[in-house]
């Protein structure tokens, strides 16, 4: 017997009726059919089998292996199986249906729809649901328009991701760099807010970029408009968005080596904030800017012209991403621990999520 366990397969039965009607043991049955004999018991007792001991004296002749039949076991155990144990919560006709595909089309990824299911139904489970429920409800639909359209609202859309190979580094050397290593106990242990991680996502033919910035404690994001991506446009698109921002809150900055951020020096000049660079090819070194561009890449696909975006716009979205909520931050938005006393989760969410009677 393996660690792998298999149901029952119609031979198996045909052996077991076999050996009850040869008046086999259970024990020997079982080494036959290479089970353990309490594999052997358990079917017996779902298909109405009694050892002889227990059956009562009667007129006739006895039933035939017990009354134990292959044929009838084995569809009983085939209708079962494709029985649900018990209905879906998420019925395309029940009440979480719309709120899901909704919560979808906006970007939320099924494992923040749970989270938001369960923080605004904590006291009624039935309410709330898991996002493996939330896959497998896609998933499990009829190829269509509406399964296309789900599909493509997750995250990777894609089947399979190709790895990146790992080439010469040609971007040169950027001068008074201070290395990752070098940043003070409370950047890397995420202690207080105020320290970012910032990088460019580009457009097509690298011909137009926009600078994200994520706060590392609280996630919070922002995002800068930039005319290209040369140092001297990353100089003016982070300080821009920067300067809006408390002194207190733009502490540090870890980036790439990237040579748009050659005139690091400036940027320290104009806002204040320490900037650190990552060792090359080290892209977990500053994960959580990795993880934001990825989110941002279903609102600003690759191949699109990223100068079409205005200001206002890049400001949008990043509302979006800072009012989602975060299972790192046990479900709560970025907006919220940044920025509390100008954003409510509850107030935000009511209407949206809201069941109606």
């Amino acid at each position: 017997m393996g660690t792998n366990y298999e149901h029952l397969s119609i031979e198996e039965r045909t052996m077991i009726q076999l050996g009850l009607e040869q008046r086999c043991t259970l024990r020997a049955i079982a080494r036959s059919v290479q089970r353990s004999p309490s594999t052997i018991t358990r079917e017996l007792a779902r298909n109405g089998w009694t050892p002889p001991a227990a059956r009562p004296k009667q007129r006739g002749r006895p039933p035939v292996a017990g009354g134990y039949r292959a044929t009838a076991a084995h569809d009983r155990a085939c209708r079962l199986a494709a029985a649900p144990r018990c209905p879906s919560r998420l019925d395309p006709d029940g009440p979480l249906w719309p709120i899901v595909t909704d919560l979808l089309r906006k970007r939320h990824s099924p494992e923040q729809i749970a989270g938001i299911l369960a923080r605004m139904h904590a006291q009624t489970p039935e309410l709330q649901v898991s996002h493996e429920t939330i896959y497998t409800a896609i998933y499990a639909m009829p190829r269509g328009e509406l399964r296309s359209e789900l599909v493509a609202c997750l995250r990777q859309s894609r089947k399979s991701r190709r790895p990146r190979a790992r080439g010469t580094d040609r971007r040169g050397i950027i001068p008074n760099m201070t290395s990752i290593h070098d940043r003070p106990v409370e950047v890397e242990e995420r202690l207080v807010p105020g320290h970012w991680e910032g990088d460019l996502i580009k457009g097509a033919r690298n011909a137009s970029a926009i600078g994200t910035l994520v706060e590392r404690t609280t996630l919070f994001v922002t995002l800068a408009k930039m005319e290209n991506a040369s140092a001297e446009a990353a100089v003016s698109g982070f300080s821009a968005v920067l300067s809006q921002i408390d002194a207190q809150r733009r502490l540090s900055m870890t980036y790439d080596q990237g040579r748009e951020m050659a005139q690091h020096e400036r940027l320290t000049e104009l806002t204040g904030i320490a900037v650190y660079f990552a060792d090359p090819h080290s892209p977990w070194q500053r994960g959580i800017n990795e993880n934001t561009n990825g989110l941002l890449r279903q609102y600003f696909p690759k191949g699109t012209d990223l100068s079409a975006f205005s200001q206002s716009q890049l400001d949008a979205v990043a509302w979006e991403l800072n009012t989602r909520p975060r299972k790192s931050l046990g479900w709560k938005c970025p907006a919220e621990l940044f920025m509390p006393d100008h954003f409510s989760f509850e107030r935000h969410y009511h209407q949206l999520v809201a069941l109606r009677s």
